[in-house]
């Protein structure tokens, strides 16, 4: 094979690689119209952009939820869902992840811990986000506990942990979670019946999900109830 053909394979090789680098990082679920609805606040939330996303700002100054969003997730999707939170006096930041994956940030926690002055954090994160943030509970001890949205983590973890699914949940790998439960030393467990993987968030159906049985607004109401319990 001779010099001019190796240097042409090789440029095609690049151009290949580079071309799916770009499609893979624009390839991602987009928040849906109803979030346009939360963007701007209501009358007594704000919405507040930071250096690495937003915060929810509610009528609360004492504690914060910091959310990490799923895999691939625009991290607007789940304005709504913090926007209930953020009502009963848990002010909620979201961040917004480099390419939309956690795990390219994972320590983006501490650009809001270090810059605001809650008393009390709890981390939480979707999926792929959960266990990014999972990750960063265990190996700091700046936050009280840690929610996992359809998640689980990979390292045992001694911060309270409440752990919210949905019966029809398809993408979350439910015998890996089960496994994962033995790492979490203090539980708390809730199944929404009807509720799936991708409506936590607002960015509509996820390639093999299941089919929910509730609306989205429903499984986010539980949902909001059940991290506003936790926390209280």
């Amino acid at each position: 094979m001779n010099r001019k053909l190796i240097i042409a394979l090789i440029a095609i090789v690049i151009l290949a690689i580079f071309a799916y680098g770009i499609y893979y990082v624009n390839d991602y679920y987009h928040a849906d119209s109803s979030v346009s609805d939360y963007i701007n606040g209501s009358d007594n939330v704000n919405v507040i952009k930071t250096d690495n996303g937003l915060l929810v700002d509610g009528p609360g100054n004492d504690t914060a939820l910091i959310l990490y969003p799923g895999a691939k997730v625009e991290y607007t999707s789940y304005l709504p869902l913090l926007s209930e939170i953020a009502k009963e006096n848990i002010d909620c930041f979201v961040v917004e992840m480099p390419f939309n994956l956690a795990f390219a940030n994972e320590n983006a926690a501490d650009d809001i811990i270090n810059n605001y002055n809650y008393t009390h954090y709890y981390m939480s994160g979707h999926s792929l986000g959960g266990v990014a943030a999972s990750s960063y509970v265990n190996h700091t001890n700046k936050t009280d506990g840690l929610v996992l949205l359809s998640s689980y983590p990979t390292e045992e973890i001694h911060k309270p942990v409440l752990s919210i699914y949905g019966s029809e949940d398809k993408v979350l790998n439910i015998e890996k979670y089960n496994e994962s439960k033995s790492l979490m030393k203090n539980l708390t467990e809730i199944v929404i019946k009807g509720g799936n993987h991708a409506q936590i968030g607002n960015y509509g159906h996820q390639d093999g999900d299941g089919i929910a049985k509730i609306s989205p607004e429903k499984q986010q109401e539980k949902i909001a109830d059940a991290i506003i319990k936790f926390i209280e």
